[in-house]
């Protein structure tokens, strides 16, 4: 595996930092620093989406294909495609690209770890996708599968690295503790939110054999990013990373109310204008919901009541109460498990038990415990096993968990 560092970062000459310097450098702006040394002269694939901007805007895939002497030959297409327009979920097709002429593999179609035939011919082939710091955001998984097929088929693997909106210090949540679960929304044995950037995942991915063969690993590295900050202090812009979530602070409310809406029976306002920020569902009073969950005394969260009505999805047309969550300290909430309370408080205000009522609609909780990891969060959520006592069971892996990445954080 190697680093890539720009020499002026180890010289004490370098040391003053001009008062108009980003605050924080991406990789793809430090790999442009260096003049793209490390892909001259090479022929290079590129797995990106809208996300794949630096601090103009400006698309890697544009960067790339004037960067001098770098011969960009193939696209890579992730979930929702290379320009963000395939929705959760749907198949991206393989094609050419009309803007640029490039070849575009999917990765998300027939296949979701690049073939031989996909990488022949490329020296390199390079990551660029902004990931939201949550393990059932199918970006990583992507990432380590095609990590796995350049080291078979003999291609290095480049990341330009990017920060992690939620931090670099978070970790909450299960580990994937089930290996009959494992899947695309839960591919890697880490907590459900790890604290790491994807360049210090893919090392970690690399380094403790969770693919078949290691592959020839280099990473750009951010400059000037602290583990301590979230999006709003990189000073970066935040472009979708996919369609629900539209801001730099989206992968907060993800993490806060993804798993709720894995149940179903709620909106957490998906097919509104506020993805992933409410609770809500119909006949409940809004004001009791709310000052339940404020009375719980979760740490930097507050829930306001509101009352709304979905353009689409299961409550289409109709007028539907709960609460919106606004973030009084991002950094101190406990994202995670913040969607068991709101199960809990469901069925102590609302009356609503979404498992009995899934259970009586047919439904299969497939999905949940594949991004919970394991069956055993929502075994001892139906059997109404308390919320604190769910949470105080992650404990011993999130700190496992905290001692195992350290080798492979760079930041």
């Amino acid at each position: 595996m190697k680093i890539f560092l720009l020499a002026a970062l180890l010289s004490p000459a370098f040391g003053a930092v001009a008062a108009d310097t980003p605050r924080v450098l991406l990789g793809s702006e430090v790999l442009a620093e260096g003049g793209f040394r490390d892909l001259a002269g090479r022929r290079v694939g590129l797995i990106t989406n809208p996300s794949g901007v630096n601090r103009r805007l400006e698309s890697t895939i544009e960067v790339l294909r004037r960067a001098p002497g770098v011969k960009l030959v193939a696209l890579f297409g992730p979930e929702h495609g290379i320009y963000g327009d395939v929705p959760a979920g749907d198949k991206v097709e393989s094609r050419t690209d009309v803007r640029t002429g490039l070849p575009v593999h999917s990765l998300y179609g027939a296949t979701r770890k690049p073939t031989a035939a996909m990488l022949q011919g490329l020296d390199v082939l390079v990551y660029d996708l902004q990931d939201t710091g949550a393990r059932s955001y199918t970006f990583i998984s992507t990432l380590g599968l095609a990590m796995e097929a350049c080291a078979e088929a003999g291609v290095e693997f480049m990341v330009l690295d990017r920060p992690n909106p939620l931090g670099g210090n978070r970790i909450e949540g299960p580990r994937l503790l089930d290996e009959r679960l494992r899947s695309f929304v839960s591919q890697w044995d880490v907590p459900y939110v790890y604290g790491m950037t994807s360049g210090e995942l893919a090392r970690m991915i690399n380094g403790r054999g969770w693919i078949r063969k290691p592959c020839k690993l280099t990473v750009i590295p951010l400059r000037g990013w602290r583990r301590d900050m979230l999006w709003r202090e990189t000073g970066l812009p935040w472009v979708p990373a996919s369609p629900h979530i539209p801001h730099g602070e989206s992968p907060l409310f993800q993490v806060a109310t993804g798993m709720l809406g894995e149940i179903g029976g709620v909106s957490i306002g998906v097919g509104y204008t506020l993805p992933f920020q409410t609770v809500a569902v119909p006949k409940v009073d809004p004001h009791a919901l709310a000052a339940d969950l404020n009375a719980r005394g979760i740490a930097g969260v507050h829930f306001r009541p509101l009352t709304y009505k979905p353009y689409y999805g299961a409550f289409k047309d109709e007028v539907i109460g709960g609460v919106q969550l606004h973030f009084t300290d991002p950094a101190g909430a406990p994202l995670t498990a913040i969607n068991y309370h709101a199960l809990e408080a469901l069925r102590k205000v609302a009356g609503r038990d979404l498992f009995a009522e899934a259970v009586n609609a047919g439904k299969k909780f497939d999905m949940f415990d594949k991004v919970n990891g394991t069956a055993a969060t929502r075994e001892a959520l139906q059997a109404g096993r308390p919320v604190a006592a769910i949470i105080a069971g992650w404990r011993g892996g999130e700190e496992a968990f905290r001692r195992e990445r350290k080798p492979y954080l760079l930041y």
